[in-house]
């Protein structure tokens, strides 16, 4: 499945843009022009990180309520009090127009971590 999320001037650099892809909430991040994906929500307490600070150097995102990381590369957390991983999603830009995508394996549900 792959869908269209914005154009590229939606996503700034260094900035954190919340998306909806296919119900689902994502937070969708340009760095040195390259674009991260990953799930929107904490998997601490549920906030959302698009809110939260981004840390360009590290490739990290923060959640503004506990202060949590997430490496924008593989959705770990960085440091306490989350523990569990977010979901990471492929995202690609063209002709202007930025796409998310997950493949036929790997459901929404999946990604949610039921």
């Amino acid at each position: 499945m792959t869908e269209s999320v914005g154009v590229s001037g939606d996503f700034e650099e260094g900035k954190a843009v919340k998306v909806d892809f296919a119900g689902f909430p994502v937070v969708v991040v340009r760095i040195d022009g390259e674009l991260f994906a990953i799930g929107d929500t904490c998997s601490h307490a549920k906030y959302s990180l698009s809110e939260g600070e981004v840390y360009a150097e590290e490739r990290e995102i923060e959640c503004w309520k506990h202060g949590s990381t997430f490496s924008l590369r593989d959705g770990h957390p960085t440091c306490f009090p989350a523990t569990k991983a977010v979901p990471v999603f492929d995202v690609a830009e063209r002709d202007g127009v930025v796409l998310l995508s997950r493949s036929e394996d790997d459901t929404i549900d999946a990604k949610r971590g039921r």
